[in-house]
């Protein structure tokens, strides 16, 4: 592979403290290189679980309820029993931050799956006891010079899938469809993928949610293939509030490639500017106002609103 993990649109600053993080496993904590899960875990051996990420700011943790609700929403659909209330999961969430001292600048990987199997089968009816619950928290700050040039990105020729095929909105972790676009894409020498849909419509990033800017409007993905992004929907919803106009629609790559300006919204990140696609330059070639305007007011939000 042609570029290093900093380049990553999930890149972020090295931090000594991470070396030192307790990991949360199924109600108790661990150091991070004692923490495991089993080899018969149905997680480890089939992807078979749901998972959030989240992000605090100044003691809160941003959009927790809209988290729990895809969380609770996308284990529901897959029959999984995750054994926990949403309040026993938020106290484990502050719980493992209260153990790491973390107060600000975090990131947090919840992670559940369907537990142990008797044997590294499908079935779920193979289960022993219980879901497995994991929580990664570590101290994680996007890296400034993603932000400062932008990202590049690569249309990959790996598509988003149909929801009869794989639901993306499950935030399920099978994800090998997404990673096969991300490894296309650096070894293309790009940050992120860009992915089409089934239509030839463009969807999303591998990891992330897409935006164009065309005359003041932010254009994303109807989301019909694609991951319904938390953080995408904050900024949808500020802008709004300015009185300013979205559009969730299909669009193609030639309307991409004329945009004035681009960008890609996650939970680290926030949001993001992509200067580079396929080769082009998105507008001139530059972070835009624009851009700059979006992530303005997706802080604030963040600020006032948690």
């Amino acid at each position: 592979m042609n570029s290093s993990p900093s380049q990553s649109a999930q890149g972020y600053v090295t931090d000594a403290r991470n070396e030192a993080v307790q990991v949360y496993v199924n109600g108790e904590f661990f150091a991070r290189n004692e923490a495991r899960v089993s080899v018969f875990d149905s997680g480890f051996a089939l992807g078979d679980g749901v998972w959030e990420g989240l992000r605090l700011v100044q003691g809160r943790l941003i959009s927790l309820e809209a988290h729990l609700d895809r969380l609770f929403e996308g284990a529901a659909s897959i029959a999984l029993n995750i054994g926990m209330s949403r309040d026993e999961l938020r106290q484990a969430l502050y719980a493992t931050l209260e153990r790491n001292q973390m107060r600000d600048g975090a990131h947090l990987r919840l992670m559940v799956t369907r537990g142990m199997k008797k044997t590294p089968n499908q079935d779920p009816r193979f289960v022993i006891g219980g879901a497995t619950v994991v929580i990664v928290a570590e101290f994680k700050t996007p890296r400034p010079e993603a932000r400062a040039r932008g990202l590049t990105l690569f249309t990959s020729t790996f598509r988003t899938s149909n929801p009869d095929v794989f639901d993306l909105r499950l935030n399920s972790h099978s994800r090998l469809n997404l990673i096969q676009a991300l490894i296309q894409a650096i070894n293309a020498g790009a940050d992120e993928a860009l992915m089409l849909d089934p239509r030839g419509f463009v969807a999303s990033c591998n990891s992330t949610n897409f935006f164009i800017v065309r005359r003041g409007e932010l254009w994303t993905s109807s989301g019909l293939y694609n991951f319904r992004g938390i953080t995408q929907q904050r900024v949808l919803d500020v802008w709004r509030e300015q009185g300013r106009v979205t559009r969730e629609c299909d669009f193609t790559l030639a309307q991409v490639y004329s945009a004035d300006e681009a960008f890609v919204t996650g939970t680290l990140g926030g949001v993001t500017p992509v200067t580079t696609i396929d080769g082009r330059a998105i507008g001139d070639g530059k972070p835009g106002a624009m851009t700059a305007e979006a992530s303005e007011l997706y802080g604030q939000s963040v600020l006032q609103h948690g």
